[in-house]
């Protein structure tokens, strides 16, 4: 229905108005997807985004708020009337980037596609707008949504008016408005003109904030009276600006206060909703070459017939076949036609409806799967459940060990079957070598199936699909995922489980509301896998996911499965003498201050060195207390104060013992007698791995105290641990990639690399090497693969950063091939959001070209070093894939233990030290080949011992 057809009517009592800040919208989409551009070249990202959000918005509202009238709001191009009271207004705001200045008009366009009034006015703002049609329709007794986070809008939240931030989904009323700023929305005017907003040059009071605006506004009741009695404020610099810039807070006052008379030329009536026409929709969206919108908004629209034109029919010519981004497209239009349907899911409650789907499985050649459990720990978590999903909406929940412990459950609802019995039909088919598995961070599953003598192959992973797709630009978990791809919010497990102290393990939730939920996991994560596998071939990532991702989880289940022993009394004596080590330096804490106190109280602490000794180079946070962060106090030892060194000492002996020797019995397997780490395959952008349950990655090593933790991980009698470890391995990449003849050399001769930088750089013979200039060279060769500052050098070798800088210049200078590399680096991550490894895998920086200039350089430091480590990652994967069948055709039966960083451990016979050692460094040293030829040899230091800090 179109505005010339339908009979308007005024707004009334019960009506619900929308107004959706379409200017805040844009810069949401914009920066919230990755860059995305039409087949002519126009970008569209910031299009496709905002198309997103607005359906999504849209049908959202259908079922919950139900909006009688929307409408969408933008600024106006050019100046504004604040521009005449203030010509300094928004004048540091930076330019638009580039590539969304064509997209304005385009979004606009796709406003007037959805058949939505799409506002502005030359000389206001889209927050004037808004304020104005709020109000008129609080006149009318309606309700509001004003859909935004924008805190300027905060001034209009009253009885009828209320915000809704979409990104956090959460409302905005009184009292989310006095939480942001300490007043109540009739004041925020008030407040805001005294504190300015630095974002828009707005410039206030100098010296006071929102909290100490709050705190007068609160006192004084409003901005007028304030300026009045000025003269009696106690505090002498806030008394003196609040006099001196009495009319700049006035004009502030002007400059923040939204125009609520605009001169609006469309009437609210107009805003009445009504449902987009399906074609007018639907081809703009396929001129934009949206596919997956396109289809799943037609879907809901009911007009499969406008799709026909995206479908995947063949072409009847037998022409050019689709290329794989053409595929991929069209996979993703077919996943999106298919609603998720809860009610279409089954219930297996019998051996013959199972029997069905397994042979379904079989049939087809794939089956998406799913594990449900009492504990994220799979080592020591229960089976409950198992989904299975055929197709897109085809799914159903196995319910095994669901039970009532006392919970008012009836009979029915837990008719189940029985364990032993559904493993044992449904093993065939996880271990049949035609049929892929397919799940969502697979290797959870397959650790736990393990527990019950199943496991899992072949499998398809959709987490790590994402992550080899996708590595830097966002979370791989299954619900995000789902989100950002498929527009859907799977139930959330706090939906069917609680929160809380009310909170239930899995085998305690209703079989049918544990059926919805399972059986969905398993359906999304089928979707995902058809949406994002055909990406690889279309991406080129095909190789990186099935070379480095897929094979190294089953290596992964096994290795967790070992676990490592831990000697439990070489950690209680550990514990007891970091106990007695901290109290003797408590007693020279207590009598360096001159008095007890809690050490571990940053504010008692700050207290004492800034207010009571009154050492010099205090900081203080947001909250007005003193720092006392390991920054602070490093800089206070390094100026020879006693007490900040005897705090550094006590802290890094409690964080040993509460960390480590207290914490790690804990985690001791009452079963296994073993500790068993996960590894998160996908948490890093690097490839790198990251350890949990413990944290086992984190063990500080630079101290003798933190070495002697490694002595509790231990081999059992009969055995040892073998510790192989790359020497300089991110180095040894670096003067490959960057392509340094000097560096390379040296490695090639097996040089000192660190004496052989020292000798470049101080013009010191290697036969006159001191062991201070070598660790000066040291500290620059891994500094500069992190984009170490002069700052940090300077803290780091404890100089000056003048000495620090001619330090790194010289290194440069010497080297001149390393600054060639970053530089290149940096720009080809501006130019192309991402850099890549050796190996090919994708590391994206999608904020390297931030307007912040602090993240944007902390993302220049991680591109730079992401090609380094990366690769360095990708070669320790690789040679961990090998490794198992290297071993055992070798005829040896050592067990890969752990990874840590560049180290893998080993336990082995004690008879088998010598081959291990020798299989294992083979492996490691040429885990490159065939792919990449390295410039550079790899070398591995590997040795045995009783416990890992000996081995190591």
């Amino acid at each position: 229905m179109n505005t010339e057809t339908a009979q308007l009517a005024p707004l009334k009592k019960g009506d619900h108005l929308y107004l959706i800040d379409g200017s805040g919208y844009i810069f949401r989409a914009y920066h919230a997807l990755p860059p995305l551009s039409r087949s002519d070249g126009t970008p569209t990202g910031a299009v496709h985004g905002f198309c997103q959000m607005l359906w999504k918005l849209l049908e959202d509202t259908k079922n919950s708020d139900r909006p009688t009238h929307f409408a969408v709001i933008f600024d106006s191009k050019g100046k504004t009337f604040r521009n005449d009271i203030y010509s300094e207004y928004k004048a540091n705001r930076p330019p638009p980037p580039e590539d969304l200045v064509p997209q304005f008009g385009l979004i606009r366009d796709a406003v007037r596609a959805f058949d939505l009034p799409c506002i502005e006015l030359d000389g206001y703002e889209a927050d004037d707008l808004i304020a104005t049609y709020a109000r008129q329709a609080e006149r009318a007794d309606a309700t509001v949504t004003i859909v935004s986070s924008d805190k300027d809008l905060m001034q209009l939240v009253s009885d009828h008016i209320s915000m809704f931030d979409t990104m956090k989904n959460r409302r905005i009323g009184a009292e989310e408005v006095m939480a942001r700023f300490g007043v109540g929305p009739d004041q925020v005017v008030d407040v805001q003109a005294l504190a300015g907003d630095s974002s828009d040059n707005v410039p206030g009071v100098p010296g006071i904030g929102i909290k100490t605006a709050a705190l007068l506004i609160n006192q004084y009741d409003d901005l007028d009276t304030l300026l009045e009695r000025a003269e009696e404020i106690p505090q002498k610099k806030r008394r003196e600006n609040l006099i001196e810039f009495a009319d700049q807070a006035r004009m502030s006052r002007d400059l923040v206060r939204l125009d609520v008379n605009s001169p609006v030329t469309e009437s609210l009536d107009a805003f009445d909703v009504r449902e987009p026409e399906a074609g007018p929709l639907l081809s703009f969206l396929q001129e934009m070459e949206f596919s997956t919108l396109t289809a799943r908004i037609g879907r809901e629209l009911g007009a499969s017939a406008a799709l026909a034109s995206s479908g995947d029919s063949s072409s009847s010519t037998g022409d050019i076949p689709d290329n794989p981004a053409m595929l991929a497209q069209k996979a993703a239009a077919r996943v999106q036609a298919v609603a998720v349907d809860h009610s279409s899911y089954e219930t297996i409650r019998d051996v013959d409806q199972l029997a069905v789907w397994i042979d379904q499985a079989y049939d087809q050649g794939y089956v998406a799967i799913d594990t449900e459990t009492t504990s994220l720990d799979a080592m020591q978590a229960r089976l409950v459940g198992i989904s299975l999903a055929l197709a897109p909406g085809k799914a159903c929940y196995i319910p095994l060990g669901h039970t009532s412990d006392g919970l008012d459950l009836s009979g029915e609802d837990l008719a189940q079957l029985p364990l032993d019995e559904t493993l044992t039909r449904l093993r065939p088919l996880f271990e049949s070598g035609t049929v892929l598995k397919i799940g969502q961070n697979l290797k959870y599953d397959a650790l736990l199936l393990a527990q019950y003598g199943t496991s899992l192959a072949p499998i398809d992973d959709t987490m790590l699909i994402s992550y080899a797709l996708d590595s830097g630009r966002g979370s791989h978990g299954m619900d995000e995922l789902s989100d950002r791809h498929l527009g859907h919010r799977p139930i959330p497990f706090s939906e069917v489980a609680g929160t809380g102290r009310n909170k239930l393990t899995f085998d305690l939730v209703p079989i049918d509301a544990a059926s919805d939920y399972a059986a969905e996991d398993a359906d999304i994560t089928l979707r995902l896998w058809q949406l994002l596998k055909p990406r690889l071939a279309a991406e080129a990532m095909t190789a990186v996911y099935e070379t480095l991702e897929r094979p190294l989880a089953p290596v992964l289940v096994r290795m967790e499965r070992h676990g490592i022993q831990v000697d439990r009394q070489e950690l209680s004596r550990l514990s007891g003498e970091f106990a007695q080590k901290m109290g003797a330096i408590e007693d020279q804490i207590y009598e360096t201050a001159g008095e007890r106190f809690n050490i571990a109280s940053p504010a008692q602490l700050g207290a004492i060195l800034f207010g009571k000794m009154g050492l010099k180079g205090g900081k203080k946070t947001k909250t007005g207390a003193w720092s006392t962060n390991a920054a602070v106090l490093d800089d206070l030892a390094a100026e020879g104060h006693e007490l900040p060194n005897l705090v550094l000492e006590w802290r890094q002996l409690a964080k040993l013992k509460s960390t480590y020797t207290d914490a790690l019995p804990g985690y001791i397997n009452p079963d296994t007698g073993r500790v068993h780490t996960s590894y998160s395959m996908a948490a890093t952008t690097t490839g790198r791995l990251a350890s949990s349950e413990p944290n086992l990655q984190n063990i500080p090593v630079r101290t003798e105290d933190g070495r002697r933790i490694r002595r509790a991980f231990v081999a059992p009698a009969g055995y040892k641990l073998i510790s192989a470890d790359y020497s300089q391995i991110e180095l040894r990449v670096l003067a490959h990639i960057a392509d340094i003849d000097a560096l390379k050399k040296a490695f090639a001769e097996g040089q000192d690399i660190h004496a052989m930088t020292a000798s470049e750089m101080f013009d010191v013979p290697m036969a006159e090497m001191t062991d201070q200039i070598r660790r000066r060279a040291k500290a620059i060769n891994f500094g500069i693969i992190y984009g170490i500052s002069a700052f940090g050098l300077a803290n780091q070798l404890s100089i000056s950063r003048t000495e620090a800088a001619d330090y790194i210049k010289t290194y440069f200078e010497r080297f001149p091939g390393i600054k060639d590399f970053m530089e290149n680096t940096k720009q080809s991550c501006r130019e192309n959001g991402y850099v890549t490894t050796a190996f090919g895998r994708r590391c994206h920086y999608p904020e390297i070209n931030s307007k912040n200039p602090q993240q944007r350089a902390f993302m220049e430091r991680a591109a730079i070093n992401a090609p380094i480590q990366g690769t360095a990652a990708d070669i320790l994967r690789r040679a961990m894939i090998r490794m198992e069948n290297a071993i055992a055709q070798a005829g040896l039966s050592a067990k890969m233990l752990l990874q840590v960083h560049d180290e893998l451990i080993f336990e082995t016979p004690e008879a088998e030290i010598e081959g291990t050692i020798a299989t294992a460094s083979k492996i490691m040293e040429h885990a490159c080949a065939p792919v990449l030829a390295l410039s550079v040899p790899l070398k591995v230091d590997a040795r045995a011992a009783d416990n890992w800090d000996e081995a190591h």
